[in-house]
């Protein structure tokens, strides 16, 4: 094991997800900590693992929560001169961001039957083993399934006095709950987030509370109350490294890794 640096597992798709698992790795080294990749054909780490991540991707089997199979739409491209402009400049302020997820990103296929059952399994054993667990995007949504809660299958029937995002740029404000842990690491009231989700959470699990909304009741990230430290957020703060408070989403991770070491 890495000298004073416990192990954070990080699970993914076999196919694609590079970019996020690059990403996410660096993010927990920065913090401190080694990311272990788990992968459906590599679901048994040989490190031992004191915290765990669950990555973004394909949606989860709708069979676990009772939904029924969501319908594959693809945001509206927005036009307009002030959009064009603006999101040149994103471009232009986070080049890296932009070309290494472009360059690696890999369609993930739909129905990862072997992924869902990895995940639940490596959930519940973070839960039996009192692993802090961090879950970015299908990662938050796969936690309140587990705990009993459902999903909207598709949210875009949600936005008509707002816009349907789907950029990896902070251009949604969410609202944190007073609180929670989350508010306490970000130390904010809002925030800006990216936005790469067609679902979102439904029904709450058990134990589940609203950490962070967005002003239509989108629920945009979770929190389990009877574990000592299990966040869902919808959004991507791998891919916001440029931001102190989601870089301190990943040390708060590490930092409670530590007691489980």
């Amino acid at each position: 094991m890495s000298k004073g640096r416990p192990h954070i597992g990080v699970t993914g798709p076999d196919a694609g997800g590079t970019a996020a698992w690059w990403f996410t790795k660096w993010a927990v080294f920065l913090q401190g900590g080694k990311a272990v990749r788990i992968q459906p054909g590599n679901d048994e780490p040989k490190e031992e693992l004191h915290g765990l991540i669950i990555g973004g991707g394909a949606d989860i089997n709708p069979r676990y929560y009772g939904g029924e199979e969501s319908p594959k739409n693809t945001p509206p491209k927005k036009k307009g001169f002030r959009n064009v402009i603006y999101t040149l400049l994103n471009i232009l302020f986070f080049p890296l961001i932009y070309v290494i997820r472009t360059l690696f990103a890999t369609p993930t296929p739909a129905g990862a039957k072997r992924r869902d059952e990895m995940e639940f399994a490596l959930l519940q054993q973070a839960i039996d083993k009192g692993w802090p667990v961090l879950g970015i995007c299908r990662g938050s949504q796969l936690i309140n399934v587990h705990f009993g809660g459902t999903l909207h299958n598709d949210i875009a029937n949600f936005y008509t006095e707002v816009p349907y995002m789907h950029t990896i740029w902070p251009k949604k404000k969410v609202s944190l709950a007073e609180g929670t842990t989350l508010s306490k690491i970000l130390s904010f009231e809002q925030i800006w987030v990216n936005a790469m989700h067609h679902q979102a959470v439904d029904k709450r699990g058990d134990n589940i509370c609203v950490a962070a909304k967005e002003s239509n009741g989108i629920i945009q990230a979770i929190e389990h109350q009877g574990m000592p430290f299990m966040i869902g957020v919808q959004w991507h703060p791998e891919y916001l490294p440029q931001i102190p408070g989601q870089r301190r989403i990943f040390r708060a991770l590490v930092d409670q890794a530590h007691t489980c070491r």
